[in-house]
């Protein structure tokens, strides 16, 4: 059973309506229901959430078997409700519940060192403490919280009534990214993140551009997932993707067995990568061989295994590319559950003649 649970009861004059809409609204995220008698029920790694559909109410219930999952459930769910009911809906929540000053999973980092890697990568060790719910093979990405720009002692998000984050002023608002965990030593209390440098630059840039030994981050989390078991495994992305390929290469077993299809730049682009000698590790660069998109291209003709299920695929990359890698592995006949493809970034649109506008 569930260590930890709460319980909100919202009252609505269609419920059943409520409750088909919340469940339309899940399954882009892979949260499927399934009746349980008078109740619907979808569990997974973040815990387990039941609704129970009332005359005038929907009644709902959260588990997890850690309070910050409980709580990341809590706000995903809450935010859901407020999208479809609107901000008037009435959400509180009884139960493993706690509005202090920071959410569970949530913990003050302070940079350490700053190093570059290529001309285009940067990582920053952290240290921090009680980190031992981020080192797991499992869940490879934090919430990283960067405070703006000028502000001394930053102000963080904190669990409201409803379970939405209850965020500071604007100008005391931090950026939240997410980033891969590249090394975690949760007994030294250290960790590694690298940080792409965008030429256009967004907040992780503008961090990482500035960063100063002393500097202090959030973190929450863990999220998002790493490999299954199979007997071959299929790793391909492109540089926002090359810090989760080459820790999911380190922590593979010895035994391991695919092929990696890295996407970068160029050569000044590549690491030296520590892979299971069964692994084949291809860089692959962009503009050479005369195609922009390299990943797709290598991945369309590399020879897979025969049976869809001797596989595993990870995958990601650009949106757009993403779209095409997953059609054509699902054309191979491979399973989606066979599949784990996220993308990390979206290429903008190319401007039209039309679109252009001249700035005064």
């Amino acid at each position: 059973m569930p260590r930890f649970s709460c319980d909100t009861t919202v009252p609505h004059d269609h419920p059943s309506a409520a409750a088909g809409r919340l469940v339309a609204a899940a399954e882009p995220y892979g949260l499927s229901f399934t009746r349980e008698g008078d109740t619907l029920a979808a569990g997974g790694g973040f815990g387990r959430l039941v609704l129970t559909i009332g005359t005038d109410a929907l009644h709902l219930r959260a588990e997890a078997d850690d309070r910050g999952l409980l709580e990341r459930l809590r706000a995903s769910v809450g935010e859901q409700l407020v999208a479809l009911l609107g901000e008037d809906a009435a959400i509180a929540w009884t139960g493993d519940v706690e509005t202090g000053p920071l959410f569970a999973d949530f913990r003050e980092i302070r940079v350490t060192a700053v190093r570059d890697l290529t001309p285009r990568l940067r990582r920053i060790t952290f240290r921090g403490t009680d980190l031992a719910r981020f080192a797991t093979p499992d869940n490879l990405h934090v919430r990283l919280y960067l405070p703006p720009p000028g502000g001394e002692v930053p102000s963080w998000p904190r669990p409201g009534p409803d379970g939405r984050p209850l965020w500071p002023e604007p100008d005391r608002r931090p950026a939240v990214r997410y980033y891969t965990l590249r090394r975690i030593d949760a007994d030294a209390g250290e960790l590694d993140i690298d940080f792409l440098l965008h030429a256009d630059g967004g907040p992780g840039t503008s961090f990482a551009m500035g960063a100063r030994p002393g500097d202090l981050c959030g973190m929450s989390g863990p999220c998002g997932l790493g490999l299954r078991p199979a007997p071959w495994h299929l790793l391909a992305g492109d540089e926002t993707a090359l810090p989760a390929i080459a820790r999911i290469l380190e922590e593979l077993p010895p035994a391991a067995r695919g092929t990696a299809l890295i996407e970068v730049e160029d050569a000044a682009d590549e690491l030296p990568l520590r892979a299971p000698a069964g692994f084949i590790v291809r860089w692959l660069h962009r503009g050479e061989g005369g195609t922009t998109a390299p990943l797709v291209e290598a991945v369309r003709t590399l020879t897979l295994p025969s049976g869809p299920a001797d596989l595993f695929a990870w995958i990601a990359c650009e949106f757009d590319d993403l779209a095409r890698l997953r059609e054509h592995l699902r054309g191979r006949g491979i399973d989606r559950d066979r599949i784990l493809a996220v993308a990390y970034w979206r290429r903008s649109p190319p401007v039209s003649s039309s679109d252009r506008r001249i700035s005064p």
